[in-house]
């Protein structure tokens, strides 16, 4: 009788360790598909955002796209088959312009001057002041491409390649854009750095002993 209740009891441990270990996988297999599911469900969902995102794009690049087909429309043929045409240098920037009749738009690069220009006013009125000279403000569109320099470099070139745009329409306008000094190229550069100087002129600091 004491061997069967011996048994008994075995037996009955046994079966309740076998239970608690078959439960514990169960729970654990449960958690663990839930936060795969869950991974899985919140990175097909980021990619589907980045996605849409690049298939809509940025503003700013359907803007540009805009203006790009915009100026190929206007001159057909690009910039070198065009009449009114100038180009202006300063610095290290160079600025290729093409003059037509229209309503004063200034693209510069296929984008809008003031957002190209940073909407810095001395650098706009760079622009403006040969049309303006003239009276011609709203009578022609200015297309621009300027690369070297910097921006108050491209925005001098392209006032300069305007005014020899100009001298194209009419030799009528050489007085008054001579007068207002528009026509002359700015030779000034930055000096070059000298041996044994910090810059240009700026030598180290002199000590007698």
């Amino acid at each position: 009788m004491a061997l069967s209740m011996s048994s008994l009891t075995s037996s009955l441990s046994s079966l309740s360790f076998s239970s608690h270990i078959s439960q514990r996988p169960s729970t654990l297999s449960f958690v663990r598909s839930n936060s795969l599911s869950i991974s899985h469900l919140t990175k097909t969902h980021s990619v589907a955002v980045v996605a849409a995102a690049a298939a809509v794009g940025s503003p700013l690049e359907l803007k540009t796209a805009d203006l790009k087909k915009y100026v190929k429309s206007r001159l057909p043929g690009g910039f070198a088959a065009q009449t009114i045409i100038g180009t202006g240098r300063r610095k290290c920037a160079i600025a290729r312009v093409v003059l037509q009749e229209g309503t004063g738009k200034v693209i510069i690069n296929y984008r809008d001057a003031k957002d190209y220009l940073q909407g810095n006013p001395l650098w706009l009125q760079y622009v403006k002041v040969p049309l303006a000279t003239l009276g011609y403000e709203s009578s022609y569109d200015v297309f621009v491409k300027a690369h070297g320099g910097g921006l108050s470099g491209q925005a001098q070139a392209i006032s300069l390649g305007i005014a020899r745009a100009l001298l194209k329409v009419s030799e009528d306008h050489r007085r008054p854009l001579r007068k207002e000094g528009l026509l002359t190229r700015d030779s000034r550069v930055v000096e070059r750095k000298k041996v044994g100087l910090k810059k240009a002129r700026k030598a180290p600091q002199f000590s007698k002993r």
